[in-house]
């Protein structure tokens, strides 16, 4: 597979897990300045990481939201869980599953930080 096919197949894979309004938007907002970072996680992690086979797209979608909370990363998070619910027809239940998870491996800080961003985003759809 060359560069091109990967992009191509990544960005559809990033249009179905993140919704074509969000990938609209992203893409709207390339600059000369982004523009080569936007192609570079199309390609990788859209193209090469959330195409395998081995894994299905609801456990990827488990495992990004869990890595987000852990991590700190509340943009990406509430990103992520925004998708599930739309795009993922994931529940308010199976994202409150995930974070009661996360909160035991992760702590109960980092828990309920999640709980607090993730009712936001579930009371808002």
């Amino acid at each position: 597979m060359d560069d091109k096919q990967r992009y191509e197949g990544g960005m559809a894979r990033r249009r179905k897990v993140l919704g074509n309004a969000w990938v609209d938007r992203a893409n709207a907002g390339k600059t000369p300045f982004n523009e080569e970072f936007q192609d570079f996680i199309t390609r990788t992690a859209w193209g090469e990481i959330w195409t395998r086979p081995h894994y299905d797209e609801r456990t990827r979608r488990i495992l990004v939201i869990g890595t987000m909370l852990a991590l700190d990363k509340w943009e990406e998070f509430r990103m992520h869980v925004r998708a599930a619910l739309t795009e993922g027809r994931f529940t308010p239940d199976a994202i409150k599953e995930i974070i009661l998870q996360q909160a035991i491996y992760c702590g109960v800080p980092a828990g309920h930080r999640g709980g607090y961003e993730g009712q936001i985003i579930v009371t808002r759809q």
